[in-house]
């Protein structure tokens, strides 16, 4: 297994939590998706979070005006699938109007762009971060067990909109989608839309992470040089941990994310997530979560919010766990993206 190989790589010299700005907070709307990626789902999985345990959008805003108090400048709506949600560009368009929120995406498969784009740019929606992990149909089937052509379809719509942030995220899979990886940087750059390339992590099944599947970005980085210079760019693209480079040739820009390569990945980490059904998570690769339902039902207290959400940021752990042979007690589109 290379989560146990791993174990080997030197210890990450992360910051401590204290030395890190957390500002940023990924809203999971929902655990349900219409695809199943096999990085993200099992494919028989269906414990779906029973209706009554999700957070109403009431909910949510007000844990976002506690989280704005608290420093927060930056929201990330996710799933599952957010755009599955009902009333979901209603929901966005609150988030964006709430007071000291200064930025707003959403994370999608892209799959409903054709037919929700057009609300999400009315409601205020200009940040967007597609996954699109091969553009061959057969090889995207394999991976999303879905259907390419509404992707790209809402690709092509959302950048007609006008959105002024768009970004493609690609996971790495061996024998699964490198042979993709040009391709697709060929069609971002045709597009003029920046790509990602996301190293696999254990988010969902760890017989995902071994030898055979994992796929480093540095030897997509080897693999992109060979047909074109990569020149770094000095300014980041958004606000996550991704390492940006401008292809001379293509001119592509081209971000990698690399969570068990990168040894000083966590060091910069400014997000915690908030899943579906109210829990914080301080670490994508630690357990730990802190319920705030209680703080919101049957009234919301919004000290009882704040102390959670203090709780999360004092426990955030330096680095994660993803090289310890790391066993996810909850799958991605659980805990949200």
């Amino acid at each position: 297994m290379l989560a146990t190989s791993l174990q080997s790589l030197p210890a990450v010299s992360g910051s401590t939590p204290q030395a890190r700005t957390v500002d940023y907070l990924r809203i999971s709307v929902t655990d349900r998706c219409n695809e199943r990626c096999l990085y993200c789902m099992p494919e028989q999985f269906h414990a779906w979070t029973p209706k009554e345990n999700i957070l109403t959008y009431e909910e949510i805003l007000a844990i976002v005006e506690v989280a704005v108090k608290r420093g927060f400048k930056h929201f990330r709506v996710t799933g599952g699938e957010p755009l599955l949600r009902r009333d979901i560009a209603y929901f966005i368009e609150q988030l964006v109007h709430t007071p000291g929120v200064e930025t707003v995406q959403a994370s999608t498969n892209g799959t409903r762009l054709p037919e929700l784009g057009d609300a999400l740019y009315k409601a205020g929606l200009r940040r967007l971060n597609i996954s699109l992990d091969a553009l061959d149909p057969d090889r995207y089937r394999a991976i999303t067990h879905g259907d390419i052509a509404p992707v790209l379809a809402g690709i092509r719509h959302a950048k007609a909109l006008g959105f002024p942030s768009i970004k493609l995220n690609t996971v790495l899979i061996r024998h699964k989608n490198e042979l993709e990886i040009w391709p697709l940087v060929e069609f971002a750059a045709s597009l003029q839309i920046p790509i990602r390339f996301i190293e696999l992590m254990p988010v969902s099944l760890t017989e995902m992470l071994t030898e055979e599947n994992f796929l480093p970005v540095g030897e997509v980085l080897d693999l992109l040089a060979r047909h074109d210079t990569l020149v770094p760019l000095d300014t980041k693209l958004g606000h996550g941990p991704a390492r940006y480079y401008h292809l001379q040739k293509s001119g592509a820009i081209v971000g990698f994310i690399g969570a068990l390569t990168n040894l000083h990945f966590c060091e910069s980490c400014n997000k915690v997530r908030l899943t579906a059904d109210g829990h914080l998570r301080p670490c994508l690769g630690h357990h730990g979560e802190y319920d705030l339902k209680p703080a919101l039902r049957p009234h919301v207290d919004k000290t009882r919010v704040r102390a959670g959400l203090d709780q999360a940021l004092a426990e955030k752990p330096p680095e994660h766990e993803f090289r310890n042979n790391w066993q996810p007690h909850r799958i991605m589109t659980a805990i949200g993206g």
